[in-house]
This record gives structure tokens, C-alpha cells and sequence, in this order.
């Protein structure tokens, strides 16, 4: 069976819950769309906002409180917001990735080895079996180690498991993080956990993401893509196979929902680093080529972007009296009426919590085109 780029595309949007909100609490819309991007503490906030009906964000910050939800590196060594039902897996899928990123370099010049961090890491979870600062987690390792080389410290918290402790703020989190011990320790340097627990996390991937490709599901990971092949061969009983647009093999939960690619795709504003964006090497499935760079920018941030009829159009932020959306193409009327309400709506979320979300950010407004530039009113 061949499957084509905008049948990918709807795919895509329909079980990441972008065709219509849908009516689900916060942990069980996290788990239904895998992982949600948590680089800015408002992103799965936001994230949630376009997915869900009537979301409350103090669903999420529940979520978080009983950890529920957990945020953590444990998805392409970045902070995601996870089901706690996923995390170990997650997290030993991912371990090796991890530990060959985060022990060498500025670890490694601070004088430690990755036997080091092995002994180090039990007693760092034992220690932070209560919330810890990251000062505190820092003076710890500077009394245990009698250095207190930076790296040592940025090393041992980018490998271990450790779990983000909500410290209040606008969204749960805020600059100042701190840590706690997981509720059920991941197995930590074990090839073969690792290999299962691999297994476990593409499946959970395809059922969020699917169809995609090996190349997608190592993007995901950020895994090394001989490891992937050997997850898929050995769930070859269970995957369905597809040609994509491009006779590329593509894999596939059985059963699992593809829309008709001419279902339409109502306009979203989607939070930065937003997940679909970033979760397949193939980016053209959600980011018109000629759009990429004006997106994704060279030091890897990923705006705020205007999703139109399920493609990237344009980008948005806060301004004073509404929402400024910046298209790169022209936009008919009854889209920007569309844009508009969604505007509103944000509006009157971002009120309550930070107006100015991602206010840092703006300074790539004066770098972007504009076919069409427009002012939302709140």
C-alpha cells in the first residue's frame, strides 16, 4: 500500500489530536500524543490548548504535581512532558544516546570518566530522593567529587534520571530547577533493557506519530538508526508496512487511524518547539521546505508557528492588544478569521499566566518575511 504526502500529513494531525479538540483531561491527552515539548515551560501548556476542549491549565499543573505527568530529557535529550506510564521505557530506550552525549566533552574535561558518573548516579538518586535544588545538587557533587568544575555537575544532570520538580511560576516551572529521584528507577547501561525498552518506545511512537520511517524514528529518539532497524526487525510480526510518497518504507501500527488527506485542518497557533514539528527527519510532512529556516533557527530555537489547512504558514506572538500573526504567504479572509478566534482564545489563556509568552524570543521577528502581517485583537 502507498500512502501520500498529505495522507501523511492528516495522519499526523489526527493523533496528535490537531483536526478538532477533543474532550480528554490533561495526563490522558499527554499520553495519547506521546510526548509534548517542554524546552519553555508554557510549550505543553500551549500544546494542550490546541488539542483539547475547554482546556483548564490547572489540569496540567496537577498533572504535574502528582506526577502524573513527568518532565524530564528522556525524549531526544530534550525536556518533554511524558506519561508517567512511559518514562522508564523512555528513558532506557534512550540511555545510550545519553550517556555518549552528556559523559564526554565538558564531563570529561572535568576530570570524570563514565565509570565515574555509573558510581556517582545511585547515590545523586539517593540524595534527591527528596526535591533538591540544582545549587544543592551542585554542592553535593562539588563535597563528593572536592571540585566544583561546572562541567561535572551539567554532565551528571543531563545523564542521570532525574525528574523536574514543579516550582510554582506561571506554568509549573520556572528558571530555577530542581530535581527528584524517579518513582521507579530506570536501568541504566544494560544493552539489552535498553533494546526492549526501545522497542516499547517506537510503538508508542507509531501510534502517536505513525506512519513514519526508520529515519523518523530515530529523529524522534534521537537514536542511532542501526538500532532502530534492529527494533523494527524485531517487531516486523507486529508493524504494518507502506510505501511513502517517495517509495520510502514506512511503518505502521495495524488499525491505527488515517484520515482521508482531504479532511480539513482547522487553524492552530502552535506553541515553540512544538512536537510535530520536530519529531520526523522528514519535516516536510508539517514545514513547507522553503519555510524551514524562517522557523527553526540556526541555534535551534522554534517559533511559535501558524498552522494552516495542517501546514506551517506563518509565525505568532504576543504583542500589546492581541496576538501578532506574521504569514509568509497570503491568506484568505476566512482563514484569518479562523486565526482570529484562535487568537482570542489564547488570549485569554496567556492572561492568567505569562501575556507575554516567549517574549525573549521576539528579536527573530526583525530576521523573518512577511507576505502578510496582522494584528489579532484579544
Amino acid at each position: 500500500m502507498k500512502i501520500g504526502a498529505r495522507a501523511l500529513n492528516r495522519a499526523t494531525l489526527g493523533r496528535q489530536l490537531l483536526l478538532g479538540r477533543v474532550p480528554l483531561g490533561a495526563a490522558d491527552a499527554v499520553r495519547r500524543v506521546v510526548a509534548l515539548q517542554a524546552q519553555h515551560p508554557a510549550s505543553p501548556y500551549l500544546a494542550l490548548w490546541n488539542r483539547l476542549a475547554d482546556f483548564d491549565p490547572a489540569q496540567l499543573d496537577a498533572a504535574f504535581a502528582d506526577r502524573t505527568v513527568v518532565k524530564s530529557n528522556a525524549v531526544r535529550m530534550t525536556l518533554h512532558a511524558v506519561h508517567i506510564d512511559d518514562y522508564r521505557a523512555f528513558r532506557e530506550a534512550t540511555e545510550p544516546s545519553l550517556r555518549a552525549a552528556k559523559l564526554g566533552g565538558r564531563f570529561a574535561a572535568a576530570g570524570l570518566t563514565v565509570q565515574d558518573a555509573h558510581a556517582l548516579v545511585p547515590e545523586l538518586l539517593d540524595f534527591t530522593r527528596r526535591p533538591r535544588t540544582a545549587a544543592e545538587c551542585a554542592a553535593w557533587l562539588t563535597e563528593r567529587r572536592g571540585s566544583d568544575e561546572p562541567g561535572a555537575w551539567w554532565g551528571l544532570r543531563q545523564y542521570a534520571p532525574l525528574w523536574r520538580v514543579p516550582t510554582g511560576e506561571a506554568w509549573s516551572f520556572g528558571t530555577r530547577p530542581s530535581y527528584v529521584t524517579p518513582a521507579s528507577r530506570p536501568v541504566l547501561a544494560d544493552p539489552d533493557v535498553s533494546a526492549e525498552a526501545l522497542q516499547a518506545m517506537l510503538l508508542r511512537y507509531l501510534t502517536g506519530f505513525g506512519p513514519a520511517s526508520v529515519a523518523d524514528m530515530a529523529q524522534f529518539a534521537l537514536v542511532q538508526r542501526g538500532r532502530v532497524r534492529s527494533a523494527v526487525r524485531a517487531l516486523a510480526d507486529i508493524l504494518e508496512q507502506l510505501a511513502g510518497p517517495d517509495g520510502e518504507t514506512l511503518y505502521d501500527i495495524p488499525g491505527a487511524p488515517r484520515p482521508d488527506e482531504d479532511t480539513p485542518a482547522p487553524p492552530r497557533l502552535l506553541g515553540m518547539w512544538e512536537s510535530i514539528l520536530l519529531a520526523y527527519a522528514d519535516r516536510g510532512r508539517v514545514i513547507p521546505p522553503e519555510y524551514r529556516s524562517h522557523v527553526t533557527r540556526a541555534n535551534g530555537d522554534v517559533l511559535p508557528t501558524l498552522l494552516i489547512d495542517g501546514y506551517v504558514a506563518g509565525v505568532w506572538r504576543p504583542v500589546e492588544g492581541g496576538i501578532e500573526a506574521t504569514a509568509f504567504h497570503p491568506l484568505p479572509d476566512e482563514t484569518w478569521a479562523g486565526l482570529a478566534t484562535e487568537a482570542r482564545s489564547l488570549a485569554a489563556l496567556l492572561a492568567g499566566r505569562e501575556p507575554q509568552v516567549y517574549r525573549r524570543y521576539t528579536h527573530w521577528w526583525a530576521k523573518l518575511p512577511s507576505a502578510e502581517d496582522r494584528v489579532l485583537s484579544a
